[in-house]
């Protein structure tokens, strides 16, 4: 088998880990021995055990004297240093293991080349590079928010089949649907995925989200509410107090109570630039960004967005709010029965990912 095969095992556990490890990246791991995996895992839940350390303690008693010829391979570099767990770099130069194949470099200012200069004064072998695109795809959360200091942004909506978020007029403050149920509960997924959602004032007053993932198992994202003016009022699901929810304000009166956090920001020109910086600060690797529509016009006038993922339904509203434009590369397009769902990527500000 090549080094190829044994990385893309790597990247294939590292999936398994990705939300719940964050705001760490969820590393894979392997150990392999003459061609036969003795040894695999992936990061635990933040605060747990990396995947280098599940890897090594998933080796059976009757293979253990095999970990110091055995090679190990990695899709990030193994950390040099301590925080929520003693050094992994540690850990491997105490197993002996001999060879070590890296898939991509660590951007945190901690890391960044000091575990894989950590293994070769110890007399390890370590190739880096292995799959190095596709370890950095797999991470891009972690790779935006430690070279951009900035989340992962991720902008989506559904439009009708003529082009309109929602029609210009409703009777009831709820969400008018426009996809059907299996492409709502794909968002809910995606909810569970990211480590934020965000929407605007108007959005939270038309439709009175919860923006939870009641229809997913999964953690719920912490709530990003912009309310510059204070017209979200406690009776509105974003305030329920049941998920972490931050709400961004030009008001300086506020009191931050258990799971409602206010931060005050310029609502000026720089609004988009403004709202990552309070991410940023809070932690969070990633946003999905669900409205409304001056909300997503802000980001993509911007250019501040990496991923965007946009339903078309088959509703036909005549006249209403007009969907944004946005121009991105198509990297995907899936038919959900009768929903086109279209995923683009902003190559201008992620191409190094």
């Amino acid at each position: 088998m090549t080094h190829e095969f044994y990385m893309q095992r790597c990247l294939d556990l590292a999936e398994n880990g990705m939300r719940a490890a964050m705001p760490n990246p969820s590393v894979g791991a392997v150990l392999v021995h003459k061609g036969r995996i003795i040894g695999e895992g992936h990061t635990s839940p933040y605060g747990g055990p990396h995947g280098e350390v599940n890897c090594i303690n998933s080796v059976v008693d009757a293979d253990r004297k095999l970990i110091p010829e055995s090679t190990l391979y990695v899709s990030l570099e193994p950390c040099s240093h301590y925080g929520k767990t003693p050094p992994c770099c540690d850990l491997i130069i105490t197993q002996q293991i001999k060879k070590i194949v890296v898939g991509t470099t660590d951007p945190h200012e901690k890391v960044a080349g000091n575990g894989i200069r950590k293994l070769r004064e110890a007399g390890r072998e370590v190739i880096v590079g292995v799959l190095e695109k596709e370890c950095r795809e797999s991470n891009r959360r972690f790779f935006t928010f430690h070279e951009k200091k900035r989340p992962y942004i991720i902008l989506k909506w559904a439009e009708s089949s003529d082009g309109f978020l929602s029609p210009e007029t409703r009777n009831e403050k709820q969400p008018v649907w426009i996809t059907n149920a299996y492409s709502r509960q794909l968002v809910h997924k995606w909810r569970s995925e990211e480590a934020a959602i965000l929407v605007g004032t108007k959005t939270v007053l038309d439709d009175n989200p919860k923006l939870d993932v009641r229809s997913w198992s999964g953690p719920n994202p912490v709530r990003i509410v912009l309310d510059s003016k204070g017209k979200i009022n406690s009776t509105c699901s974003v305030k329920d107090q049941k998920i972490n929810t931050i709400v961004l304000t030009e008001l300086t009166d506020f009191t931050n109570l258990e799971n409602l956090l206010y931060e005050q920001i310029d609502f000026g020109s720089r609004l988009p630039e403004h709202i990552t910086e309070v991410l940023y600060r809070h932690n969070l690797l990633s946003v999905i960004i669900e409205g409304g529509s001056q909300t997503l016009k802000s980001f993509i006038d911007a250019g501040l967005w990496d991923e965007a993922r946009i339903f078309k339904g088959t509703a036909v509203f005549g006249r209403g709010v007009v969907s944004p434009e946005i121009a991105g590369t198509v990297i995907a397009k899936q038919q959900i029965l009768n929903d086109e769902l279209l995923i683009l990527r902003n190559y201008g500000t992620s191409n190094n990912i």
